[in-house]
């Protein structure tokens, strides 16, 4: 049986030890407070078209009506090649147009790997080429992107492929991570441009942060706080504000100091069948103003000073409904964010 001055002595190297780890954690957790939160959005094609929404008129009002100044935009790589050799610049040509007339900044994605389901979007006519050959393809159409629009006075950021270390996360459309290949997607990126920084993201509830941290000149998060699972219904994050700040301290230890920002700040409903097949109570339930107001709340916590929310589509879907609640929210967001060269 052990005595008792070994079970004080036990007791007290315990105390030591929480007692520093709580020292630990909340000097690697402290962030200034912003003295204002610059919020941007994104803006995806498809899911416009998805929702059946004209994608020039819902685009219009996220900056006419909406009023946002900081825009992430996708050049999906079937929209921009529908088949080999065929490019279709229609889309983001009016898009950054649109940006540069309003003043507004562009974070654009590329790659293989851009935002919305299934993850991995690749032009049909790629299936059939041997993963070697889709690389080099892949790089021509990045080439094209890039050097299109690298001259536009509102992209700040190359945004290269979208969370690409989250393996746990459509991995049947996706595959394992060629890191390999990534490095040569962000060498290309500032071999064509110079100019630019690249962003590289990761997920904020399941990412590591490591690998995306490592191969960008800055960093980008994504937070979600309220989940739907078949199996385990609604569900609220369990990750308090503070822990993204503590990853941050983490990478910046490790890696050095980078812009760091919320790149993607869910406020649309998490569903696994398309908007249009649920009814909208059901949608609601999901998210709502309440839960809205809650996500921005929590994501004021995390002290990143721009963040970009996620869902304006669906908002202007709403809107169109005559469901104004979320959309009125979002011009009470953006009407006091004016972009500035202090973005850059």
């Amino acid at each position: 049986m052990m005595k008792r001055p070994q079970l004080k002595k036990i007791f007290f190297w315990t105390l030591a030890v929480i007692g520093v780890g709580c020292i630990v954690v909340t000097v690697l957790a402290y962030k200034p407070v912003p003295e204002q939160i610059a919020y941007g959005m994104s803006f995806n094609t498809p899911y416009a078209r998805e929702l059946g929404l004209d994608w020039q008129e819902t685009y219009d009002a996220i900056i006419d009506d909406l009023g946002v100044r900081r825009l992430r935009l996708a050049a999906h790589w079937p929209m921009v090649e529908p088949q080999n050799d065929v490019w279709n610049f229609k889309e983001l040509d009016y898009q950054v147009k649109k940006a540069e007339e309003a003043g507004a900044t562009i974070v654009m994605a590329v790659g293989r790997r851009l935002p919305r389901w299934p993850e991995c979007h690749v032009p049909d006519w790629v299936d059939a080429l041997d993963a070697e050959t889709q690389q080099v393809e892949q790089l021509t159409y990045m080439t094209a992107v890039i050097d299109r629009y690298k001259d536009s006075p509102a992209i700040i950021y190359w945004q290269i492929e979208n969370e690409p270390f989250l393996a746990l996360f459509a991995f049947e459309h996706c595959g394992h991570l060629d890191e390999e290949f990534l490095a040569s997607e962000v060498a290309l990126a500032k071999e064509l441009d110079p100019t630019r920084p690249i962003l590289v993201t990761d997920s904020g509830n399941l990412g590591t942060w490591a690998g995306a941290y490592r191969h960008g000149d800055a960093f980008g998060t994504s937070v979600y706080v309220h989940f739907w699972n078949p199996e385990l219904g609604q569900f609220r994050t369990l990750l308090p504000p503070w822990f993204y700040r503590f990853k941050e301290s983490l990478m910046e230890l490790r890696y050095g100091k980078k812009p760091t920002f919320l790149i993607e700040l869910s406020a649309e409903p998490w569903l696994v069948a398309p908007v249009t097949e649920v009814p909208l109570p059901v949608q609601y339930t999901r998210m709502n103003l309440e839960k809205f107001n809650d996500i921005l709340e929590y994501a004021k916590h995390t002290r990143y000073d721009t963040q970009y929310l996620w869902g304006a589509e669906w908002w202007y879907w709403l809107h169109l409904q005559g469901e104004d609640a979320m959309w009125n929210r979002g011009k009470e967001l953006f009407d006091v964010t004016p972009a500035t060269q202090t973005d850059k």
